[in-house]
């Protein structure tokens, strides 16, 4: 039984689409706008490549610890306001109020005081964001029951958290104008952090307050949520959680994401990099605008020509066959970058941002569908509703994957030996190849692991009748 209460015949209302979209928004321009700020621990505050992926991958085991528990809570929950919305107003003012902390970094305070506070408070920030997004994205779920009406949910979603990708790659450009900060690009973080943060947090209440969650005072079959139930359940609140990966399909979907998002997000940063010092000679001042260029146009595409692309992709084809067409056209995009980062001619990069988009810019959209067609699946084997808890494994894989990116990005820049203070051409043609051939190999993996993948629409409504039957016997 879902907390929101699902109109398959009358369909979500836009409003509840649009309301759901504002959540995603806030939750991917956190980490967007984090992925920009941190390239001045590196560039500016001293930060050594290592301590750069540490900084990244020790919230992940954090993670590890935190999601699978939320998921339980979140699933569990007896309240008027149903299972989820309070949660979410509570993550979004814990995350809102520790970004701007984890950001007042000065470079006086030295190397190793800035790395223990940015680390510390950075945990606060993740655990601020597991609290919300784990039952924001339980809600997206259990919003409806309707195979392709899913797809349109995370497409409007999805649509609206693009323009934090959007938005986002405009802070380099700020950033490093002395016009805007001229004490530097610390200054600048410290600053931003606080603009970031306030619409952020208001974003991320407005699914708590337009999405009505059904009551569950009256449930008998949710287990017991306080500390001491808990504590003493931690070991079946984790075996239970990871038996998600007993479902063949909710494997597939997630270990395609982790495949396609991790390989994608160790070269992420690297576009800065490359486009600094290899097209514009090390002078981040001359390229000026063309590393916003590179994130704002890619999102932008993915905007509105992806998102629209696929989502009517999926109905024709089905989600498996329109995920791998997306992710082969990607593949197009990451060879062009080869041949199309030149020296002197910036503008050419921008031709294959268009194939490129389709990668990433498709993978949620399908992915967060097929996970709430598996969330039926999972209550026909088990008699549960546990989009919490599959929601939470889901994204711990996601956020792994971008930590086990940060830490692998740090090492590949280590292993080509870059330097800020001095930029060999070795180590940028080394930091080419992996940003062309590391996504491809993620890409070819995903879409072998996606090919036996069998949730097709007949087998979804199957699913669904059987659950009929089930409630009414």
């Amino acid at each position: 039984m879902t907390d929101v209460k699902s109109m398959p015949n009358k369909g979500v209302s836009m409003g509840q689409k649009i309301a759901f979209g504002f959540g995603m928004l806030a939750n991917q321009m956190f980490p967007a706008a984090l992925g920009v700020f941190i390239i001045v621990l590196v560039q500016d505050l001293g930060f050594a490549a290592l301590l750069w992926g540490i900084i990244q991958f020790v919230p992940r085991i954090f993670d590890a610890i935190t999601d699978p528990i939320m998921g339980f809570i979140s699933d569990n929950t007896k309240s008027k306001w149903g299972r989820r919305r309070q949660y979410v107003l509570i993550g979004a003012i814990i995350m809102g109020l520790a970004y701007v902390a984890m950001w007042q970094l000065y470079k006086d305070d030295g190397v190793v005081y800035n790395f223990i506070y940015f680390l510390s408070w950075s945990l606060v920030f993740y655990l601020g964001l597991t609290i919300f997004s784990v039952p924001y994205v339980a809600m997206g779920y259990e919003i409806s029951e309707d195979f392709h009406e899913r797809t349109e949910i995370m497409a409007v979603a999805q649509f609206i958290g693009q323009w934090a990708w959007v938005i986002a790659p405009w802070f380099w450009v700020i950033l490093y104008d002395p016009s805007w900060f001229p004490e530097g690009a610390d200054q600048g973080v410290r600053d931003l952090s606080i603009w970031v943060a306030i619409p952020c947090t208001i974003f991320a209440l407005i699914p708590a307050i337009f999405l009505k969650g059904k009551s569950t005072l009256d449930r008998d079959d949710f287990l017991p949520i306080s500390a001491p139930y808990v504590i003493r359940s931690i070991k079946g609140i984790f075996t239970s959680a990871f038996e998600a990966f007993k479902i063949k399909q909710f494997r597939q979907i997630a270990g395609a994401t982790f495949l396609i998002f991790n390989s994608f997000n160790v070269i992420a940063a690297y576009t800065f990099l490359i486009i600094v010092h290899y097209l514009f000679n090390s002078d981040p001042a001359s390229a000026g605008n063309w590393p916003a260029m590179h994130g704002s146009v890619g999102a932008l595409v993915t905007t509105f020509l992806v998102i629209p692309i696929i989502t009517r992709m999926s109905k024709v084809m089905g989600k498996k066959k329109a995920f791998i067409v997306s992710q082969l056209i990607s593949i197009i995009g990451y060879v062009l970058f080869w041949f199309l980062f030149v020296p002197g001619k910036p503008y050419l990069f921008l031709f294959a941002l268009p194939f490129h988009s389709f990668g990433i810019g498709s993978l949620f959209t399908i992915m967060m569908s097929m996970t709430a067609d598996v969330c039926d699946l999972d209550e026909l084997q088990t008699g549960k509703r546990r989009e919490g808890v599959l929601g939470a494994v889901y994204w711990w894989m996601v956020k792994l994957g971008f930590g086990i990116a940060a830490l692998l990005g740090g090492f590949i820049l280590s292993v080509v030996g870059f330097d800020a203070e001095n930029v060999t051409e070795s180590a940028v043609t080394g930091m080419r190849m992996f940003y062309t051939l590391l996504p491809i190999a993620g890409v070819i993996g995903a879409i072998l692991m996606m090919k036996s993948y069998d949730i097709t629409e007949e087998k979804a409504q199957e699913i669904k009748a059987k659950l009929e039957e089930r409630k009414k016997s």
